[in-house]
């Protein structure tokens, strides 16, 4: 059985050989208004539909989406295009930036200061295999954007398997879990915590 910090070397190295190769696939962008009708068609789809609870009607779009794209809210919407087609919504933000986060965050395990939070889902082209590669691409992008992050932390409604276990994929960790409040009230409430610390 490995020890720890074998598994956290090994983690890193699958990161960088993940991400390197991804980087000539993936790009990304800010969220701009002219991407609200593109939103509101993935977010009526039903595969996203069940796990984002996001109405998608065009005032909806605006309150939701419009404060990030105006650079007032903490909270940062990004666009992963996969070739040069948009395929994946992307959030990005402080865990501490919002304080529903800490309260959720803080029942399922530990914080680091610093840390940030990212959210997704894909709009085109699921069941395909994109979602660990797209996700390991942002990443990289992350360490890269804020060399001050020490660790990415992400809570998942257990329900949701594709999504942890994507995460899972490239090298995160669940570290706590717990019951939150879901999304979804058909769902069951417990959640997972899970972290992935800045390669040293």
């Amino acid at each position: 059985m490995r020890r720890p910090e074998e598994r956290a070397a090994a983690n890193e190295s699958m990161m960088g050989n993940m991400a390197g190769a991804n980087f000539e696939r993936w790009r990304f962008r800010r969220v701009t208004r002219q991407d609200f009708p593109l939103l509101g068609s993935w977010l009526r789809q039903p595969q996203v539909h069940r796990w984002w609870q996001q109405d998608s009607e065009p005032a909806a779009l605006e309150e939701f989406f419009g404060p990030s794209v105006d650079g007032l809210e903490p909270n940062e919407d990004w666009l992963g295009l996969e070739e040069g087609r948009p395929v994946a919504l992307i959030q990005r933000s402080r865990v501490a930036a919002y304080t529903e986060n800490i309260q959720e965050f803080s029942l399922l395990g530990e914080v680091p200061d610093d840390a940030i939070t990212i959210d997704y889902l894909l709009g085109e082209r699921r069941g395909q295999g994109l979602g660990p590669s797209m996700l390991a691409a942002f990443v990289d992008r992350c360490w890269t954007d804020d060399p001050a992050t020490p660790a990415i932390m992400v809570t998942v409604v257990a329900a949701n398997r594709p999504s942890w276990r994507a995460l899972q994929h490239i090298g995160f960790r669940i570290v706590g879990q717990g019951n939150v409040p879901p999304e979804n009230p058909d769902d069951d409430p417990l959640h997972y915590l899970l972290r992935l610390d800045r390669p040293t």
